[in-house]
């Protein structure tokens, strides 16, 4: 069995889940060559690294703008021509030809509709799968070309059949996370507070020295502070703090994750869904990009945590609120435990089986 996993690095949630569904297709069937490709950097390599420099820019600056083409585009169809089409089907056709893959998987939106396109135009049967990698229903990643969808909830779902996909076709996976993150570990119980603050890919934390001084400041917590590409917020708090422990960039989050009763974090899917697996409560930093608004809806309607205001006073009311309240941490762990029951993780392995058994390729 040969897959190519097609995705983009339009913020690292693609990639991250590409990696994970990677490593799961590889412990199912470990005869099989499962490859990763990020499609924008294989087509365009002397331009992609600009134009993922320019979308970072533009969801950290001008999220306003970001938000609003969203929620325009939410529910309009998207068979549309896309820019550059012409030159990105040549592209995919090269690399179709090169990797000859038995089946295609696609994080990204414009991975899954670019190969619907091919397969449309060249009337291929090529297997494709799409992995929606936040929990969203939004039209860009429907096309007729996808043979199944992988959505983290029944509700994604339902949403979906709304807009005309067949309930057979979707498949409640929740999103992909890295096997680390099932063996959720056991909290210590030791009446010591353990807390675990993400500022994700980019380290966008508080700035008031002052909140890191009444966090430092809480009795009985423990922080572990991951500030990922902030090497100056790094620099600037490293040892500085008897209870905060700070680090940069780190492979190891699911073992902060085990060690942690609390998690401050963006509400990115793959984060949502790590947390999940690892029964983490999660408190939200109040979300900007609709993506992540959508998921911190959700989080709130499952019960496994609550949003934190973005100003320092409200965010330290957040934390001091919820770290103590041993009985709202259960619950919200009982939540995500009954939400891991509920998903057919499975299902993809079976998918592929089936697919590689019909003899359905390029």
């Amino acid at each position: 069995m040969n897959i190519l996993i097609l995705t983009g690095k339009f913020g690292m949630g693609h990639w991250s889940a590409s990696q994970s569904l990677r490593q799961q297709l590889q412990a199912s069937f470990p005869e099989a060559c499962v490859t990763v490709e990020d499609f924008l950097a294989w087509s365009m390599p002397d331009a992609s690294e600009t134009i993922y420099k320019g979308f970072d820019l533009l969801v950290t600056h001008g999220s306003g703008i970001f938000n609003t083409y969203y929620r325009m585009t939410e529910n309009v169809a998207t068979e549309t021509p896309q820019l550059l089409e012409s030159f990105f089907l040549d592209k995919l056709q090269q690399l179709l030809e090169l990797r000859r893959p038995d089946a295609v998987i696609a994080t990204h939106p414009f991975c899954a509709k670019t190969v619907s396109r091919y397969k449309r135009e060249t009337r291929s049967r090529l297997p494709l799968v799409t992995c929606i990698t936040d929990l969203s229903s939004h039209s860009e990643w429907i096309n007729t070309g996808t043979d199944c969808y992988l959505v983290g909830s029944d509700e994604i779902r339902e949403r979906l059949a709304k807009k005309g996909v067949e309930r057979g076709r979707v498949l409640v996976t929740g999103i992909p996370v890295r096997s680390e993150f099932k063996h959720p570990g056991r909290r210590s119980g030791d009446g010591e507070r353990h807390l675990l603050i993400m500022g994700g890919g980019l380290g966008l934390m508080p700035k008031r020295e002052r909140f890191y001084e009444e966090l430092n400041a809480m009795p009985g917590v423990k922080t572990v502070l991951i500030a990922g590409g902030n090497e100056k917020l790094r620099e600037r708090l490293e040892g500085r703090y008897e209870n905060i422990e700070v680090l940069g960039f780190t492979d190891r989050v699911y073992e902060y994750m085990a060690w942690a009763d609390l998690v401050l974090t963006k509400p990115g899917g793959i984060t949502l869904f790590e947390t999940i697996f690892s029964e983490l409560p999660i408190l939200a930093w109040e979300p900007f990009l609709q993506q992540e608004i959508n998921n911190a809806r959700f989080l709130l309607r499952s019960g496994i945590g609550r949003i934190a205001r973005k100003g320092s006073e409200e965010c330290l009311s957040a934390i001091s609120g919820l770290i103590y309240d041993t009985a709202a941490l259960e619950r919200m762990r009982e939540n995500m435990r009954r939400l891991k029951s509920q998903l057919e993780e499975e299902s993809l392995n079976r998918l592929l089986s089936g697919l590689m058994k019909k003899g359905a390729c390029a």
